[in-house]
């Protein structure tokens, strides 16, 4: 083979092997950086996986909410009309946490099933309800949720 094109055939070859390279790199890191959404149901059931970042959301369960009175320590429950979870948070809730309101946790499920919350999402007012919320509400057949006014809006 002639020198020149043995030149051109080794760059040709590091071009696509770099690039093959970079794409690789690329969707690790994004597939690392996704937050999939798991309604209680799921979270129950072990769909989700333990230790690796997820979103979990539902209606705050009614008188679940404690609070320690010496720290930020928020514990609260969330459903889907059909399984409850624990989710514990240290933090300041948003303004607009309340029970039987919409949100969404972020963070990690433990190996006892409970999400330890870093980041807790509450609804901006009294007619949106997230649509991952929703959409798990709906299908677990939660009665309140059958057609919200959410979807009436959008």
């Amino acid at each position: 083979m002639n020198p020149v094109r043995k030149n051109r055939l080794r760059i040709v070859l590091y071009i696509v092997f770099g690039s093959s390279l970079a794409a690789v790199l690329g969707l690790l890191a994004l597939d690392e950086n996704m937050n999939y959404f798991y309604s209680p149901v799921e979270l129950a059931a072990g769909k989700a996986p333990v230790n690796k970042t997820i979103r979990g959301g539902g209606l705050v369960v009614v008188g679940s909410h404690q609070r320690d009175t010496k720290s930020l320590a928020n514990t609260f429950s969330i459903t889907d009309g059909q399984a409850i979870i624990k989710v514990h948070f240290t933090g300041i809730l948003p303004d607009l946490f309340r029970e039987g309101q919409g949100v969404i946790a972020v963070g990690k499920l433990n190996a006892s099933g409970e999400l330890m919350a870093d980041q807790v999402l509450a609804k901006h007012d009294e007619n949106y309800m997230p649509p991952e919320v929703e959409g798990a509400l709906k299908q677990a057949g939660h009665p309140d949720y059958s057609s919200s006014p959410a979807a009436a809006t959008n």
